[in-house]
């Protein structure tokens, strides 16, 4: 027997079904299509979001809406009926503002100024990728305009990957976060470390069978999962058992592509641990790219780079290449995959200079938005910020302004989620270990069942039922916050560089 929340499911699981589509269809153009079929593909990802939209918004969807919610008045809140109910009413009242045609032109133009992003980046050549992205602002500009609500124009684009976030609570975050970081990066740029067995010729074939291995090891399922390879690592989740994450290789040094699977990896495990209710429904997926990023950021470099998982990561380094790394210890790739020391590529960076990279980024992108700095101006202030912040100096635009896939997809509020990515991961991984007092010991002998469990309980059931705030304030009792993920930092960093990073510690 139908009812108004059975009803309003099956409309929604419609819509989820084309979702999945653009993203097989998106998936494929970044790893699988030849390269002269992307003004084809735009064409089909513009359709499939115009009709995707236009359903969404519908007066139907409004109707089903209203009697979905006169049936989950006065239940659990907290139920999966009452929380669809109210996240999608949200989504709906923002999106029916938005014109389809323009959501066919952003889905198009993300698409085409993709490839013009692989292009350009490949020849270094900012100029010719500069017209897509000025074509990319001004439609945001356009999408910004349909909206009153928000306090100013960089929030409508936030809300799109962090719900209710505010690019003013961003912003006091991030002042936050730079004043610990910038002085951590400057005192441990005075200790030397040494990092030269990351470096040297490592085959493509030899790293890929590593990967595989440690991805097997925490959990890749080849029957659910996949891993390819593309320009810019990402991870796609499609549906239920089928998850698909790619890396790149980089022959002369091996972590690239390593904690790049790792980082997707991440990703995959939250969109595969989304309770079977929810499947089909925009709850479906995770909370906020704000915990997406979390659980990436965890895996890459709480685990991935963490102590106890170095003592079984050695051993498959030096089987995988032999040659001078035969002999590698956990000791010296622990402190190796740990050295802190500025350099240009963000998906590169270690874990102090990284929020740098991110907060260069937001800044920079409110200003092109409010056209306080003009596109043709951009690699300048790129290069004078990366100057500022980390004290390099570009060599050219390929390691510089052209690096990241995110603005040529229209991606524009994106990049402040790995920064608060970080923050939050800081304070799970402080939870989890309050909650499993043996985790390291797990995690040492290669046991990742229990961490994984405890995500998949904790975060990764509730899909997108609550918030970032909502979520955190369940499994920390608090709202983000900057000093846990610093305190895991000036530990870990003590412990590798063999000197004391706590202040309280120093004044003592």
């Amino acid at each position: 027997m139908s009812t108004p929340i059975s009803n309003l499911r099956e409309r929604l699981a419609e819509l989820e079904d084309l979702r999945s589509a653009a993203a097989v269809l998106s998936w494929d153009q970044e790893a699988m299509m030849p390269p002269e079929g992307g003004a084809q593909r735009a064409e089909v990802l513009a359709t499939l979001e115009r009709i995707r939209h236009q359903q969404f918004i519908s007066a139907d969807t409004g109707r089903l809406l209203d009697a979905a919610a006169a049936a989950v008045d006065g239940t659990d809140g907290d139920s999966d009926e009452a929380c669809l109910v109210r996240v999608v009413s949200r989504r709906w009242n923002k999106l029916r503002q938005v014109p389809p045609e323009l959501v066919a032109d952003e889905a198009r133009a993300a698409s085409i100024g993709r490839e013009a992003w692989i292009d350009a980046r490949r020849r270094g050549d900012f100029s010719a990728f500069a017209p897509y992205l000025k074509h990319n602002l001004e439609l945001k500009r356009r999408y910004v305009d349909c909206f009153d609500e928000f306090e100013c124009a960089y929030d409508a684009l936030l809300d799109d990957y962090d719900p209710r976030m505010q690019s003013s609570e961003v912003a006091r975050l991030f002042a936050q976060l730079k004043a610990e970081l910038t002085p951590l990066a400057a005192e441990l740029a005075r200790h030397q470390l040494d990092d030269s067995c990351l470096h040297g010729h490592c085959s493509t074939g030899r790293q890929r069978r590593l990967v595989e291995k440690v991805l097997a090891l925490i959990g890749f399922d080849r029957r659910r999962w996949r891993l390819d390879d593309a320009v810019h690592p990402f991870a796609t989740g499609v549906g239920a058992g089928d998850v698909r994450i790619t890396t790149r290789w980089h022959e002369s040094y091996f972590p690239a592509a390593l904690f790049g699977a790792m980082h997707e990896y991440g990703h995959g495990l939250y969109e595969a641990g989304v309770d079977g209710s929810l499947r089909r429904t925009p709850l479906g997926h995770g909370a906020s790219l704000s915990v997406h990023e979390s659980q990436s950021r965890m895996w890459e470099n709480m685990v991935g780079r963490g102590r106890e998982f170095s003592r079984v990561l050695a051993p498959l380094v030096a089987q995988a290449f032999a040659g001078p790394l035969q002999d590698l210890d956990a000791d010296t790739l622990y402190r190796a995959i740990n050295r802190v020391h500025p350099s240009l590529i963000r998906v590169e960076a270690d874990e102090v200079t990284y929020g740098l990279h991110v907060i260069l980024r937001f800044e920079l992108e409110q200003e092109l938005l409010e056209q306080r700095l003009e596109v043709d101006d951009l690699p300048e202030a790129w290069n004078a910020r990366i100057g500022e912040y980390l004290g390099l100096e570009v060599p050219d635009d390929k390691h510089g302004v052209l690096q990241d896939v995110h603005w040529s997809a229209g991606l524009i509020g994106y990049f402040p989620t790995y920064a608060l990515g970080n923050m939050i991961a800081g304070q799970l991984w402080g939870q989890v270990h309050d909650e499993l007092p043996d985790l390291d010991e797990q995690v040492e002998a290669g046991e990742l069942d229990g961490l994984r469990s405890w995500l998949v309980e904790r975060v990764h059931r509730h899909g997108a039922k609550f918030t970032t705030s909502e979520l955190l304030e369940r499994v920390t009792g608090c709202p983000i916050r900057v000093e846990p993920f610093v305190d895991y930092l000036q530990t870990k960093l003590s412990r590798v560089y063999g000197i004391s990073l706590n202040p309280q510690e120093k004044n003592q």
